[in-house]
């Protein structure tokens, strides 16, 4: 079998002000010397940590008292690498060789397990309530909200966010909450033009409104309202309540009646074990997500979000069946969706997601969350299809969410939220504070992203002059 080595170069390491170590690196694969994407590094019994982005580079701000603690590189199906904060330095080669169990070795236990994929994951999802947080808690972290279209970014939101929930069993749309704490970046270039977007918007507020986007004219509606519309929109495609309360939030809203991972999951999605793979010296299932029986529906208000099959790659814990890892589509299936798809979208690949899961406290929090959809902004002219227009017309929107901070505490959770006015809304501007984000932990802009965020930002000043 083929030997995989993780290697570390461009490591720094340097103390900021008195208080951190900032640690900074890339991570590749040492036969191809291609970048791993989404490796974990944190810092062991601690939730400070991020994940590598797609060129394999992070950074990481560790308080100094952690400096002795043990600063830990995993990827599943890798050995891990551990070593002293304070020993990490730009002179030492990490490798990390693949890490695979033997399947039959593996299932050949004297032991009551399940004996398919589909068994797994039902059996995961019954060990919810035990490898789930039980009690309230808060997670701080930050999100990077990228808008863009085949050429270049029109949209760019930063920003450090609270979530508090009351416990997994409870339900999420009474005990979730979410709060934009401060805004780093918000630059807003869109060409706002979409008359789809406009009738979906009076559809919904208009009582017996019927008219279709075809018999709207552009030269009689005001901007102010496409605005209005487009704004109403953004929320109810990318907001932090959707994201969190959703149905994408496939694990913390799986008992809800209607959840894509709830009692009727094995009608819409299949698994198969692929393989059984090492995560930090734990061993750990991978299984394959596939179509079902029906389709998949979102049953989202005003949205024609049915007619999807389901494909990606759920990775379970062998030992307690906690769940590590999702990465999940939804592909457009039914003759319906893929007219629509193709046409309003130009893919087929409607929802993107990955859920990443960390251990703290023989609990699983969130980690690391990716959602990628394409959206309706510039619907442009559709009488000119050359490729030139379609790379300015297709738009599709990212978001990368980390979580660096868990709190558990009773006392400082409920001193936390005592009085406290939550607002989830991070489309709306808010007072840049630098002090703030010179201490906060955020994920690391890829060489495209920096290139494309730097253009969007010049862009951005002359239109504001």
């Amino acid at each position: 079998m083929k030997r995989l080595i993780l290697f570390l170069v461009i490591g720094m390491i340097g103390f900021i002000g008195h208080s951190q170590i900032e640690i900074k690196n890339k991570v590749v694969d040492f036969q191809s010397f291609l970048p791993l994407e989404n490796c974990s590094v944190y810092v062991k019994n601690t939730t400070i940590g991020t994940v590598t982005n797609e060129d394999g580079k992070f950074v990481l701000l560790i308080p100094e008292k952690h400096q002795t603690d043990t600063l830990i590189v995993s990827n599943i199906g890798y050995k891990s690498y551990k070593i002293p904060v304070n020993e990490f330095d730009d002179s030492m080669e990490i490798i990390l060789e693949e890490d695979i169990a033997s399947l039959n070795e593996v299932l050949l236990v004297a032991d009551t397990r399940p004996e398919t994929a589909n068994e797994i994951i039902e059996r995961a999802l019954e060990r919810l309530p035990r490898n789930l947080p039980e009690s309230p808690y808060l997670q701080k972290g930050f999100i990077r909200h990228k808008e863009r279209n085949k050429r270049e970014f029109k949209w760019l939101i930063e920003s450090a966010i609270t979530l508090y929930d009351s416990s997994f069993p409870s339900a999420a749309n009474e005990n979730i909450k979410i709060n934009v704490d401060q805004v780093r970046k918000s630059y807003d270039l869109r060409d706002v033009d979409s008359l789809l977007v406009y009738t979906s918007y009076l559809k919904n507020h208009v009582r017996n409104f019927k008219m279709k986007s075809r018999n709207l004219k552009r030269d009689t509606i005001r901007t102010s309202s496409l605005v209005k519309a487009i704004r109403w929109n953004d929320g109810r495609v990318n907001g932090l309540e959707n994201l969190f309360k959703g149905k994408l939030n496939l694990v913390r809203n799986s008992h809800d009646p209607k959840a894509l991972f709830g009692e009727n999951m094995l009608e819409s999605h299949q698994f198969e074990l692929d393989t059984i793979l090492v995560d930090n010296e734990r061993k750990i299932y991978k299984i394959k997500i596939e179509e079902g029986n029906d389709f998949v529906d979102l049953h989202t208000k005003g949205i024609f979000n049915n007619g999807f099959q389901a494909q990606g790659w759920i990775y379970v814990y062998w030992d307690n069946y906690a769940i590590k890892k999702i990465e999940y589509e939804l592909v457009a299936a039914s003759d319906a969706q893929k007219s629509r798809s193709k046409t309003l979208f130009d893919t087929y690949v409607n929802h993107k997601l990955e859920l990443s899961y960390m251990e703290y406290d023989e609990k699983m929090y969130l980690n690391y969350i990716y959602y990628e959809t394409p959206k309706l902004v510039n619907v442009g002219d559709k009488s000119n299809q050359d490729n030139a227009n379609n790379d300015e017309r297709y738009y599709f929107t990212v978001q990368e969410v980390l979580f660096t901070e868990i709190v558990v505490d009773p006392e400082e959770v409920q001193e936390q939220i005592v009085g406290k006015s939550w607002d989830a809304d991070m489309f709306s501007p808010k007072p840049y504070d630098k002090s703030f984000w010179k201490s906060y932990n955020t994920l690391l802009e890829s060489e495209e992203e920096e290139k494309l965020i730097e253009d969007l930002t010049q862009k951005y000043s002359l239109y504001k002059e």
